[in-house]
């Protein structure tokens, strides 16, 4: 079963690079971020008329999540749990099923977390949006514990605005002081780590200059001038049935592309 994220940047605007992607690379299944669509206005039709069944979680202008299977999608819930006043469309999950197991989809798109607001002490400003960041990133933590107890294959995969490593960009001396770098963000990444997933590009793939977003501006995709910030996580089940994870970054030369590129893993289910 192939399972892919792609940050979109845009349902409406970028239709045509989603729709040309969708019709040649066949995932089974697929995690949209930033759909920037509202439930109501998501042109369906784009999805449903390739096979696809599908749920959102949308929010206008900004932000929004989906999930597009080719399975029956199961037991579907939105919205990261842990702040009831947290309105910001950037969590699903789902459960599809295939001939020999069950999974548990988590599709999210974390915050970016710039501009980076400190107190004179070095800790993050409260109510900033560092912050939330961080303070998102732990509540992800504690729902995954809580997926963990259920024992059976769990993926965790999105944009997750994280660059864990100094190979995960072109130029990581640029980055040193953005959200997405700070040593504070990759200890939280590792730590997600650290409860037993693995992410599946590194556990195939050691090569640098491998990255999944590139600016639109100064010529950043023609100098490969770009981050690994979109990842899959697989839970010990799910790791056991990984047979290959990929990147198809030749969709950001395409016409009208995302910023991002879809990233893929092939599960044994």
């Amino acid at each position: 079963m192939k399972i892919a994220s792609f940050n979109i940047n845009g349902i409406k605007a970028r239709a045509g690079a989603l729709t040309r992607w969708l019709d040649h690379a066949a995932p089974d299944l697929v995690v949209m971020q930033e759909i920037k669509s509202t439930d109501e206005t998501f042109p369906r039709a784009l999805l449903e008329d390739r096979g696809y069944n599908l749920e959102t979680h949308g929010q206008k202008g900004f932000n929004g999540v989906a999930i597009a299977s080719k399975l029956p999608l199961e037991d579907v819930c939105r919205g990261l749990p842990g702040d009831p006043d947290d309105k910001q469309a950037r969590w699903i999950e789902a459960t599809v099923t295939g001939p020999n197991h069950a999974l548990r989809i988590c599709g999210l798109y974390l915050p970016n977390g710039n501009p980076v607001e400190l107190q004179a002490d070095g800790s993050p400003k409260p109510g900033g949006k560092y912050a939330y960041k961080l303070d998102w990133m732990a509540r992800m933590q504690a729902r995954v514990q809580e997926l963990l107890t259920l024992e059976q294959p769990l993926v965790v995969l999105g944009d997750f605005n994280i660059i864990p490593q100094p190979e995960d960009a072109a130029r990581p001396e640029a980055w040193v002081d953005d959200a997405l770098f700070r040593l504070p963000s990759r200890r939280a990444f590792r730590q997600m780590l650290h409860l037993g997933l693995t992410d599946a590009f590194r556990a195939r793939c050691a090569d640098t200059g491998c990255y999944t977003f590139w600016d639109y501006q100064a010529g950043a995709w023609q100098r490969n001038d770009g981050i690994r910030i979109d990842h899959i996580l697989l839970n010990a089940y799910g790791a056991d049935l990984l047979q290959d994870c990929r990147i198809d970054s030749d969709e950001r030369a395409g016409e009208k592309p995302s910023d991002h590129v879809p990233i893929w893993a092939d599960l044994a289910l």
